[in-house]
C-alpha cells in the first residue's frame, strides 16, 4: 500500500515541475525567437546531434499524449 503523503509530495512535485516547463515555454515565446530555426540552428552548428534531437522530440509527443489526456 502506498504513502498517501508520498502521493501528495510527488503530485506537488509533479504539478511544479509542470508549473515550471510553461512558464519557460511562454518565456520562449515571448523573446520572438522562431523555435525551429533555433533548432536548426542548434543542429548546424552540432550544439545538439541527431540522436539528440530525435530523443526530444519522442520525449515531447510523450508530453504531449500525457497531457492531452
Amino acid at each position: 500500500m502506498a504513502n498517501p503523503l508520498f502521493e501528495q509530495m510527488n503530485q506537488n512535485s509533479l504539478q511544479n515541475r509542470v508549473a515550471d516547463l510553461k512558464r519557460q515555454i511562454q518565456q520562449l515565446k515571448s523573446t520572438g525567437i522562431d523555435p525551429n530555426a533555433k533548432i536548426q540552428e542548434l543542429l548546424n552548428n552540432g550544439s545538439v546531434t541527431q540522436e539528440q534531437y530525435n530523443a526530444a522530440v519522442q520525449k515531447a509527443q510523450q508530453f504531449r499524449q500525457f497531457f492531452s489526456n
